[in-house]
């Protein structure tokens, strides 16, 4: 137990300096793209007062919202304030970024742990039919399925599930998460899951394939190897060998590939919560990005820089307590 708790605190400073440093370039790297945008933010701000403005108050403007400050001059003043717990107001919601983040995270975050429990499970499960019925029609069929979901655009699978599924069907809603014209306070949790499904599902249906195809190819080489060739000749069925010697061979690997799509679960979700005006982070960056709202802009970067970090940094250390002999490597 000591050493477990010394191999625990150890993988957690280091991941921490890692993470430190990461989130670091990536504030840099996002202020310098941002810097470089096309998009006026102080004139999508006026847009967005829906009045003209003369030249002094345009300069008012700028000079309230630092722009007229060198690029160097506005990031360190800007990491100075995130450094304080201030990211800022946003020039769309007129509001300050961390209330905004905390309200619409919770949100994203239902959304996408649904989706990566649900493309987790799928992805495993057919896996083990694909690995088990390996080169036979299932694993054929499965095989096809696996590599088109893996093309197809997820605001292409969404707008298509919407016009079935909601428009010709009706079994659906067709977005947001609650509904329409009923205040938060009176949504009930069936009505938000029942919002939830059709986007969750999309958001899902984009991150199974890989696991599926990754688990099928583990455990081929389970299947190929000399025990579970003795494991045969000792009588034991198919099942059998899946459950004494193949689940535990590749449920590590499929683990690995499940905490490493929270990335991918984070890029998908800002299509799926736009195509379904599901008001999440990734619908609030979509539109920090349209309209030249930058304190918003970097305050979501970041923070969904920090949600995968430490979901990786929670896989690393799942990865010590499952598996004893990648902890006494760590050593």
């Amino acid at each position: 137990m000591k050493g477990m708790s010394g191999w625990l605190i150890r993988i957690f400073a280091v991941n921490s300096i890692k993470i430190i440093s990461l989130l670091l370039a990536v504030s840099i790297i996002s202020f310098v793209l941002v810097s470089a945008s096309p998009v006026d933010p102080v004139r999508q701000y006026i847009l967005g007062l829906g009045t003209a403005v003369s030249l002094e108050q345009r300069a008012e403007i700028e000079s309230y919202w630092g722009i007229d400050e060198p690029p160097a001059e506005r990031y360190l003043g800007w990491l100075f304030e995130v450094l304080n717990g201030n990211l800022g107001e946003s020039a769309i919601y007129r509001r300050p970024v961390a209330d905004i983040i905390g309200e619409r995270f919770w949100n994203s975050l239902a959304l996408m742990l649904c989706a990566w429990i649900l493309a987790g499970g799928i992805g495993f499960v057919l896996g083990c039919v694909m690995g088990m019925y390996r080169n036979r029609l299932p694993d054929r069929i499965l095989k096809k399925v696996c590599y088109l979901l893996s093309t197809v655009p997820a605001f292409w699978l969404g707008l298509l599930f919407l016009l079935v599924f909601s428009v010709r069907l009706g079994w659906f809603p067709v977005g947001f998460s609650s509904p329409i014209g009923v205040p938060g306070a009176d949504v009930s949790i069936w009505q938000r899951l029942y919002h939830l499904i059709l986007p969750a599902v999309t958001l899902s249906l984009m991150s199974f394939a890989n696991i599926a195809l990754h688990t099928r190819q583990k455990l081929a080489d389970v299947l190929d190897s000399d025990y579970v060739l003795f494991a045969r000749a000792r009588g034991e069925g198919q099942w059998t060998i899946l459950r004494r010697h193949g689940l535990r061979n590749i449920l590590l690997p499929a683990l690995t590939l499940q905490f490493a799509s929270f990335a991918e679960l984070f890029g998908g979700s800002v299509m799926a919560e736009n195509v379904f005006s599901y008001p999440g982070l990734g619908s609030a960056v979509a539109d920090a990005g349209l309209r030249g709202d930058v304190p918003l802009l970097l305050g979501v970067t970041l923070f969904s820089a920090l949600f995968v970090c430490a979901g990786n940094m929670m896989a690393n250390l799942l990865y010590g307590v499952v598996d004893p002999q990648i902890r006494e490597a760590g050593k």
